[in-house]
């Protein structure tokens, strides 16, 4: 298909990134547009204006704390600074060409998806437009019709589950100044809004807690192909031992809902009586009943659900016999 006319503006640097935002009434922030272009293609929600982030150097950030919103997949994947939780979860996203272009901040930022909504244009329009595209027929959401104020779209991106097992802190900026939160806070159970950022404002950079170094983790996926394919249910597990024992305990979700998800209490609750096998096994039930997807993406909400036990077993798998 082809892409919908839009004017491009290539900042050189943040300060004129953040202003020209403040200038234009309707537009997006694209990155590595791995995302972004393929939707405008589709004709989903196209913006008259784009402003490319890819000559801002600002973001580009690389440490074992600091992680800027403009370093590539790719990049953060093959890096030993990096925790190895992020560098796992970072190198099962997509395929190796669009790690090479896709970002950390797009990848946060991802679009939720939908079954009804990611189509093509002629596609949509034979079947009726739904909520989150309604094309100004205000057209009912098609997973969950006549309630027409929620939109359901599954978040489907990785690193969130990673840096929210890790305790991050999402830094954002805009025209009026910089402003930080945990990151689970970043988000919003909404298909359409999906997060806190207000007009103008962009991500900046994520940071990891100093004693991050202190912590392991794993990461496991549920996709249909395992390649280029989003999650379509997805779990990291963070842990802290010492002396043998487990001191600290996080589990964060992806793919099942329209935000990721934050266990961390569950967790926490069942190291108070660790034993192995049995709490893991208890703890992957928790997860599994704590998250309910929807029928809007490949696989069903039943299987999906089943697997998100499946996955928390696996990624707690190293914790079995402590």
């Amino acid at each position: 298909m082809r892409m919908p006319p839009f004017t491009l503006h290539t900042p050189s640097n943040l300060s004129k990134a953040l202003a020209l935002a403040t200038e234009l009434d309707n537009f997006d922030w694209v990155a590595g547009g791995t995302d972004l272009l393929p939707n405008y293609k589709w004709h989903l929600n196209p913006k008259p204006h784009v402003i490319s982030l890819g000559k801002v150097g600002e973001l580009t950030a690389l440490s074992g704390t600091v992680i800027g919103a403009m370093v590539r997949i790719h990049d953060l994947a093959k890096s030993e600074q990096v925790h190895p939780l992020i560098r796992e979860t970072a190198g099962t996203i997509a395929s190796v060409m669009i790690r090479r272009s896709a970002t950390v901040g797009g990848n946060i930022c991802l679009d939720t998806r939908c079954y009804w909504f990611n189509q093509t244009e002629e596609w949509r329009r034979s079947i009726d437009w739904c909520h989150k595209c309604d094309c100004d027929t205000g057209a009912d959401c098609r997973v969950i019709p006549n309630q027409n104020t929620l939109c359901v779209a599954t978040y489907q991106a990785d690193l969130a589950a990673a840096f929210i097992a890790l305790d991050a802190t999402i830094h954002l900026a805009s025209g009026a100044g910089a402003r930080s939160m945990p990151f689970a806070e970043f988000f919003q159970l909404d298909g359409m809004t999906r997060n806190v950022l207000k007009p103008g404002e962009l991500v900046t950079h994520v940071t990891l807690p100093d004693d991050a170094k202190n912590w392991q983790g794993a990461y496991q996926k549920l996709r249909l192909r395992e390649t280029w394919d989003f999650p379509e249910a997805g779990v990291a597990a963070a842990w802290r031992l010492e002396g043998g024992k487990i001191t600290g305990l996080r589990v964060a979700t992806t793919g099942g809902e329209s935000i990721p998800g934050d266990h961390s209490e569950l967790a926490e609750s069942a190291i108070e009586e660790w034993t192995g096998k049995d709490s893991i096994r208890n703890l992957a039930e928790g997860v599994r009943k704590a998250v309910k997807p929807v029928s809007n993406t490949y696989f069903p909400p039943a299987y999906r659900r089943k697997m998100l036990r499946v996955l928390t077993r696996r990624a707690l798998a190293p914790l079995e016999h402590l």
